[in-house]
């Protein structure tokens, strides 16, 4: 299944419109959110970008940002945090080829890594979205954050995983950058052999609705992360009543 215009909310045929630079590399909004979502979940090599997501209209976003292709499909893994659990879910996945005419957007045939945001040791370079870090940060929440309700505690969680430690540490730093107070848990290694980190309890619910604040004046957001935020957090609030 190709798709490349994003689906409006209301479910008519009319596309949601995206605003994007003309160059995918420069600072902007949906251009910090992509790379975000790259980061997170996407997989850079020598014939193209891929990158997964969970949820269909952030698909759709993330395709009017930078062309492609968009494949759906069903898929059953391990749970991040504990492997003896498994999650069946959708899965959309945006390939973007070297050679297949799909990058619609120069992403590919560039010097360098391809377009990537990164230098030549892999440290990746966000410094052109500075001025949209909420935009990135959401992104790469997306792509590699979770959002929960501890019952346990009654309190809402908000943590990143992934396997390259340099990526959690860069999130941390944008974190330390954002206006919210937001402090966070050392890495982790996860039973997969990744590495993981969460924001404190006591400070996600602020951070989480910091980071969705005005995101549907842009498009560039996941619905369904946003609700399970919002369901958390009222859960949350029931639990303190």
């Amino acid at each position: 299944m190709s798709e490349t215009e994003p689906k409006a909310d209301d479910g008519d045929e009319t596309p949601l419109e995206i605003a994007v630079p003309s160059d995918p590399l420069a600072g902007h909004p949906a251009t910090a959110y992509f790379w975000g979502h790259v980061a997170g979940s996407g997989d850079v090599s020598d014939s193209g970008i891929e990158v997964v997501t969970n949820d269909e209209e952030s698909a759709q976003v993330l395709a009017a940002v930078a062309g492609g292709d968009l494949e759906h499909e069903t898929t059953t893994r391990d749970y991040a945090h504990d492997t003896s659990i498994t999650r069946t879910e959708d899965e959309y996945t945006l390939s973007i080829g070297a050679d297949d005419g799909t990058d619609d957007s120069g992403l590919l045939g560039r010097s360098g890594a391809l377009g990537l945001p990164v230098d030549g040791r892999g440290n990746y370079r966000f410094g052109a979205f500075s001025s949209h870090d909420r935009e990135l940060l959401r992104g790469l929440l997306e792509g590699c954050g979770t959002v929960c309700f501890k019952s346990s505690s009654g309190t809402v969680g908000i943590s990143f995983v992934h396997d390259d430690a340099e990526l959690l540490e860069l999130v941390q730093d944008l974190i330390d950058e954002s206006p919210v107070e937001a402090p966070y848990d050392e890495l982790s290694e996860t039973s997969s052999g990744g590495y993981w980190f969460g924001v404190d309890d006591d400070a996600a619910p602020d951070f989480g609705t910091w980071l969705y604040e005005g995101c549907e004046a842009t498009g560039l957001f996941a619905p369904s992360r946003r609700r399970k935020l919002e369901r958390s957090l009222e859960q949350a609030t029931a639990y303190d009543e």
